[in-house]
């Protein structure tokens, strides 16, 4: 199985779908910033690890398009300390 985060700019989010069920994380754009003020996983999907994988997803994205982050969400926040190699991608 492959898992991939996927962007829903109508919902102003990234998705990840594990076995039907979805992880996300709410973002704003702002300039080349990207805010994420909010992280969700299905009861049943906490602790598995599968919001570590979104947000693995999310900040690869923001890599990729060259942008900033700006975790306001404290798990979000706490995930980006304990991977130092995205730390260069804080605003």
């Amino acid at each position: 199985m492959t898992e991939q985060v996927t962007d829903n700019p109508a919902r102003s989010r990234y998705e990840l779908d594990v076995d039907g069920r979805t992880v996300f994380a709410n973002y704003r754009r702002v300039g080349s910033t990207l805010q994420i003020p909010y992280v969700e996983a299905p009861p049943s999907l906490r602790g598995t690890g599968a919001a570590g994988r979104l947000m693995r997803g999310v900040m690869e994205t923001a890599r990729s398009e060259g942008m900033k982050v700006v975790p306001i969400c404290s798990y979000a926040a706490a995930w980006i300390r304990r991977h130092p190699e995205f730390h260069d991608l804080l605003a």
